[in-house]
């Protein structure tokens, strides 16, 4: 098989709408995968031959889509380094409220001491009340209620002095 057949041949499995395509001869595999989304084609090509034979291998283009870069701004590090962060121990959904007609655990600006509670973050039906590392005032709240959160996800940056 040359580089014409292969090009040929990565063109027809893009047009086609397939999402790969393995083609295995003697001493010759191919695996073609396509994305749909962006209609770009990527083609994998090994050759494999004998050890005693060497011949010299044909190169194929790999066409691969861009990457994405999410670029997020970034809060100057000089403001909040003075500050603590209380992030997430568990995955979950991050509520502000004991229940939907209760007041919020805290507001900014609020004086916090250590062991009071801040959130409360419900997994698998279990609701797991966080409580303050630190003392001080909470400067930010850095998540929406009733949002998802990660583990170690930053929730609050509290000022300690």
């Amino acid at each position: 098989m040359d580089l014409k057949e292969i090009q040929n041949l990565i063109k027809f499995v893009a047009n086609s709408g397939v999402a790969e395509v393995k083609l295995e001869m003697d001493d010759v595999k191919i695996t073609i995968r396509t994305t749909l989304e962006t209609n770009v084609t990527e083609a994998t090509y090994v050759q494999q031959l004998p050890a005693q034979a060497a011949l010299p291998q044909a190169t194929v283009p790999q066409v691969t889509a861009p990457t994405v870069v999410n670029v997020t701004p970034e809060a100057p590090a000089a403001n909040d380094s003075k500050y603590i962060t209380i992030k997430s121990p568990i995955i979950g959904t991050f509520y502000r409220k004991p229940s939907p007609d209760k007041p919020v655990f805290t507001e900014v600006g609020s004086t916090v001491s250590k062991g009071d509670v801040l959130c409360v973050i419900e997994a698998m039906k279990l609701f797991n009340e966080i409580e303050s590392e630190v003392s001080g005032k909470i400067v930010k709240i850095l998540v929406d209620d009733m949002s998802p959160v990660e583990f170690d996800q930053p929730l609050f940056l509290v000022d300690p002095s």
